[in-house]
């Protein structure tokens, strides 16, 4: 059953409708705010659309790496 939680990112905040754990969202919500201040530090003149998209890219980044990582980790594991 879906549930609506609110999260903050970026002083702005977002109700999220969702089937996950709440506390799982809360927490996934912390950590794109924490890579939005990130961007902000790293760019403070850049629009909050343009911040979003680098985030995205990011994170997009970080998935593809892990993917790509457990894929590796797991060949090694059946080559043994």
């Amino acid at each position: 059953m879906a549930g609506v939680v609110t999260v903050e990112i970026g002083g702005q905040r977002y109700p999220i409708r969702s089937g996950l754990d709440p506390a799982y969202v809360i927490e996934l919500a912390a950590y794109v705010d924490q890579k939005m201040r990130a961007a902000t530090d790293a760019a403070p003149a850049t629009d909050l659309l343009s911040l979003a998209i680098l985030v995205a890219l990011n994170l997009a980044d970080e998935c593809f790496r892990a993917r790509q990582t457990q894929s590796v980790s797991h060949g090694e594991l059946h080559e043994r």
